[in-house]
């Protein structure tokens, strides 16, 4: 697919083409998707994505577009306005929003059927694009720079991951509460698995820089929240059960006490 701007050969500046086919289908796919999440009663990871969705909508349009003036958004090769990129971004945002976090959360759950929540997403991230080859040229493209927070975004990262580690470390000797390895890799894959299948499809053009996007932006824009999405989940868990109901603490029967003072 074409692309309306010349990216410099060092630049990470991650670039969308697509048609209206795509976030039509998109869209549906999105809704049907958190109606299973429900029909399953997973309510508490339907509305972490909900959650996700809204983030990266005020990230996306208010951060990236209004703030740093770092997003553009190209319509039948014509620079948007507020508006037009306002319903772009929405979309955009609330499809990977709501995408990503699901993924994670299912996650961190380690939900019982994360199999096919996983299978789901990540068909539908390689297949969509190619579906909507039907509905024509891409005539719709976004486009953002990343130098202007990059460099923070790695400072959140570092330090988040820093208390993290922190924390385990003074909990030497017992049962880690989280395996810090294993969170990073979902943090990782999650990022990974979209930018790769909009790079093998044509959505994000193949350039110099197609490969350094890739695995920064995967090292980094995801999983620079990881360390705060499982705070969030850790407490999240303690207080409701997946079907918003409320958590009971775990009942210690007595011979729990007598087999523990006998350690």
């Amino acid at each position: 697919m074409p692309t309306l701007f010349a990216v410099d050969a060092l630049a990470i500046t991650p670039t969308r083409n697509l048609n209206l086919l795509y976030i039509i289908l998109d869209s549906i796919f999105i809704l049907v998707f958190l109606c299973l999440l429900i029909w399953k009663k997973r309510y508490s990871t339907a509305l972490f994505a909900l959650f996700g969705g809204v983030i990266y909508t005020i990230v996306d349009y208010g951060g990236f577009y209004l703030l740093s003036h770092t997003r553009t958004v190209y319509i039948d090769g014509q620079l948007a306005g507020a508006g037009g990129t306002f319903w772009v971004l929405l979309w955009m945002s609330m499809s990977y929003g709501i995408t990503n976090f699901a993924f994670i959360w299912v996650c961190v759950n380690r939900d019982k059927l994360m199999k096919y929540w996983l299978f789901l997403i990540i068909m539908w991230w390689l297949i969509c694009p190619s579906i909507c080859e039907l509905g024509g040229e891409a005539t719709i493209t976004t486009s953002r720079t990343t130098g202007a927070y990059h460099g923070w975004m790695g400072v959140v990262l570092v330090v988040s991951y820093f208390i993290l580690i922190v924390l385990l470390m003074k909990k030497e000797g017992q049962k880690a509460f989280v395996n810090v390895l294993v969170l990073c890799l979902i943090g990782f894959s999650v990022q990974f698995c979209w930018e790769f299948s909009l790079l093998v499809n044509g959505i994000r053009p193949l350039n110099d820089a197609s490969l350094r996007t890739l695995i920064v932006n995967s090292c980094l824009e995801t999983n620079l929240g990881m360390p705060a999405i499982f705070a969030i989940n850790y407490f999240w868990r303690k207080r409701f059960n997946e079907d918003m109901s409320r958590a009971r603490p775990a009942i210690v029967q007595p011979d729990d006490i007598e087999n523990l003072q006998k350690v």
